[in-house]
């Protein structure tokens, strides 16, 4: 029923705590993985999925948008769901997707929390589980029927930094109904490291309120890359 996507590029060591996970978590479910790995990938994540015997495909297109369509197109499933390689889901995230589903949604996201012990960070993780400005973000992990997602033709590629919140915008334009699940995700704090929390803060407000008013992506992706240091990742 449900078809986990996840893109990486050079997520090796996440993948090697997810992938395991995962596999407890589908017991008893229909359910299926896909990897989507970026061209430039070369930590050995491929061995790794071939070992875990999950379905994968390599994206000649860079960016998220175009890794996840890809996956898209491999699903035998009727739900999508789009998780990060760095964010841990909850005891019960499979049921709870198909009980949302179940219940007349066309798609929903999680709450989430942070993996490190901050009372800011939990300033953030709160907002997640009410609907705001900030909804919609990939870490959120969207959930959708595929039918919907194709009729909305699947992520832009054309956005090389904010098309999770580009494709939320047609979601609500669309009117499709959605929920937040307050089952809360485990998400990665490891950019906050090299990056005050401040910082993170007044960027990702600036990024959200530019991408509201039309900034270019190209423009955007520019102006993150240049305000936030992210030295625990490779760029795809």
């Amino acid at each position: 029923m449900t078809s986990i996507i996840i893109p990486a590029h050079n997520e090796k060591k996440n993948l090697e705590t997810l992938l395991p996970l995962l596999d407890t978590l589908r017991k008893g479910h229909e359910s299926e993985v896909l990897i989507s790995l970026s061209s430039t990938t070369n930590d050995g994540s491929k061995s790794l999925l071939e070992a875990y015997n999950v379905r994968s495909v390599v994206c000649d297109t860079k960016g998220r948008a175009a890794q996840m369509n890809t996956a898209s197109r491999m699903s035998k499933q009727d739900i999508l769901v789009f998780l990060h390689a760095d964010v841990i889901p909850p005891k019960n995230f499979i049921q709870d997707i198909e009980n949302t589903i179940d219940s007349g949604y066309d798609a929903g996201f999680f709450s989430y929390r942070f993996d490190k012990k901050s009372i800011f960070l939990q300033i953030n993780a709160y907002f997640t589980a009410k609907d705001g400005i900030f909804t919609g973000g990939g870490d959120q992990c969207l959930f959708i029927k595929k039918e919907a997602f194709e009729t909305l033709g699947g992520f832009d590629e054309r956005q090389v930094l904010m098309e999770d919140f580009e494709f939320f915008k047609r979601m609500k334009n669309k009117g499709l109904r959605y929920t937040i699940v307050k089952n809360d995700l485990i998400v990665s704090a490891r950019k906050y490291k090299d990056n005050s929390y401040l910082k993170i803060n007044l960027t990702n407000f600036l990024l959200v309120v530019l991408f509201k008013c039309g900034y270019p992506p190209n423009k955007l992706k520019s102006l993150h890359d240049r305000l936030i240091t992210m030295p625990y990742q490779h760029k795809p």
